[in-house]
């Protein structure tokens, strides 16, 4: 069952983000990428847009410090209107300083977040705050019809899990100039066997077949385009930077399982992997063009 938050005006947005771990930080003043990216092409029909995909070791570089600063700084030089992030901590241990990452992004960045918890647990006994950890959408534009869709997972959390459905597949619709588009994040299973990263696959092509319009995934698949297991992802979906480099591990990177995918309806300008220590992974960021939308 998906856990959804709908946003109808941008007051009772904030509110009821705040209770349900989808948080607002201010918009971005003056402009943005998609501005600069359009340049002087002519005439609308199309909208551009700058996305990027981030898996943020929890805040920690290669070096395996913490420094969720330098992981602002990071996704502040992609220069995107729109970043899926993975390895989110929300409360969630010492290693991150019991950070709450999603807001604290939100609020360095001046960028609006969803929240999309994989895990969900109690804090410590004497009454701490939940500890969660999953993917988020930070965005420079507004987001409506927030949801955290359930996939196939195998737990890290229990002792000998068997795969269940379990969130952690973050969808927002976000609104720019007169286009819209499904953003998605995900992070898939990590482990050799494709199994569950096959049933992922086919649980979010479910997932963006009850939607229309422009569709955007991003996350890191832990698994290389070419994968059997991905393979039912091409054709509704496109690699978007099939020659953008590799991403991880970051210092010298010999896979590319961090991706930015789209719908056939959204025209991809140029992607590519970025160079960057604030994290494990490299980065990868797309600029896109969406349809504006019927009057």
């Amino acid at each position: 069952m998906d856990r959804t938050i709908r946003r109808p005006a941008h007051r009772a947005l904030a509110a009821a983000v705040l209770a349900a771990t989808a948080v607002l930080g201010a918009a971005v003043p003056g402009a943005t990428a998609a501005d600069r990216a359009a340049g002087s092409r002519p005439g609308p029909p199309r909208v551009p847009l700058r996305v990027a995909t981030y898996n943020i070791h929890a805040g920690a570089g290669e070096d395996g410090v913490f420094h969720l600063g330098r992981t602002a700084a990071a996704i502040r030089d992609l220069d995107a209107d729109v970043v899926g992030l993975q390895e989110v901590d929300v409360r969630w241990g010492a290693r991150s300083g019991f950070t709450d990452e999603a807001r604290e992004l939100a609020v360095r960045l001046g960028m609006r977040v969803f929240f999309a918890p994989i895990y969900d647990l109690p804090g410590d006994p004497a009454g701490g705050e939940r500890r969660r950890f999953g993917v988020a959408v930070l965005s420079r534009f507004p987001m409506r019809d927030a949801r955290n869709h359930e996939i196939t997972r195998l737990s890290t959390q229990t002792p000998d899990p068997v795969p269940a459905p379990a969130p952690g597949f973050a969808e927002v619709t976000v609104r720019v100039r007169g286009a819209s588009a499904h953003v998605y994040a995900t992070h898939l299973d990590y482990r050799s066997d494709p199994s569950v990263r096959r049933a992922q696959v086919d649980d979010m092509l479910g997932v963006l077949a009850g939607d229309t319009g422009p569709k955007v995934l991003l996350g890191d698949f832990n698994a290389e385009p070419d994968a059997p297991e991905l393979a039912r992802l091409w054709g509704p979906l496109a690699d978007a930077a099939p020659n953008g480099g590799k991403t991880y591990p970051a210092a010298d990177p010999v896979r590319r399982i961090d991706l930015v995918t789209v719908s056939p309806d959204v025209t991809v300008l140029r992607a590519h992997a970025s160079v960057s220590p604030a994290s494990d992974h490299r980065p990868v960021v797309a600029d896109l063009l969406l349809r504006r939308r019927a009057r």
